[in-house]
């Protein structure tokens, strides 16, 4: 089945928290072995961002991807993290929103991925057209599978190393904001902060122990 023509896009509110949260549960990244990107000029949220306040698609900063590379991220998010019988799929909570969020967004942390991640999209969408004549959005799941396999390699072909670095940084940033999510955490059964039961206080031995029983 293919993609919609339109993606729908999540608010900026749910986008600042993954953002704070993936930013601190990502690995360090790769050194990027692309072009350098123009810098952006846009300046952020700030030191303090609000987190009440509903931010729309454009609002702080523009968002970089096009139409076209938001299917194929669609659908290489999916490829890496499908639907199952208890979680959705990566695309299902937004995280293709996500990376375009984070590449376009005007922090250090993200400046370097941008070109490794927009040069990618153009490689594995040239690279569809050569093997399949169809854009990688358009690909069978086998597809897509065989293409991909090529650089998920430890040891990529030394044609493939290029884009092998962009499938490890695409697939690290999917993971990362797949698992910040709700519907991630609860996969990999992370519950957070929980009520208890009733607290009794300490046990009598405990109370004996430091002469208050």
């Amino acid at each position: 089945m293919h993609a919609p023509d339109s993606l729908p896009l999540i608010s900026r509110r749910v986008s600042i928290q993954w953002m704070l949260g993936a930013t601190a549960a990502l690995a360090a990244k790769d050194a990027s072995i692309f072009a350098a990107e123009p810098a952006i000029t846009a300046r952020g949220y700030g030191p303090d961002p609000s987190m009440v306040k509903i931010y729309q698609p454009g609002d702080v900063w523009p968002l970089t991807l096009t139409e076209s590379q938001r299917r194929t991220t669609q659908a290489l998010c999916d490829l890496i993290i499908p639907a199952d019988a208890s979680s959705p799929s990566a695309s299902a909570v937004g995280v293709h929103d996500f990376i375009d969020e984070w590449i376009s967004s005007p922090y250090p942390a993200q400046s370097g991925d941008r070109r490794t991640i927009l040069d990618g999209l153009t490689w594995i969408d040239a690279e569809s057209q050569r093997r399949f004549q169809k854009p990688f959005a358009d690909l069978s799941a086998e597809q897509r599978t065989a293409l991909c396999n090529d650089i998920a390699s430890l040891k990529p072909k030394p044609e493939h190393k290029k884009a092998a670095t962009f499938f490890k940084r695409f697939r690290d940033l999917t993971a990362g904001g797949y698992f910040t999510t709700p519907e991630g955490s609860k996969a990999i059964g992370y519950v957070g902060n929980m009520p208890g039961g009733t607290f009794e206080g300490p046990p009598i031995e405990a109370l004996k122990h430091v002469g208050l029983a």
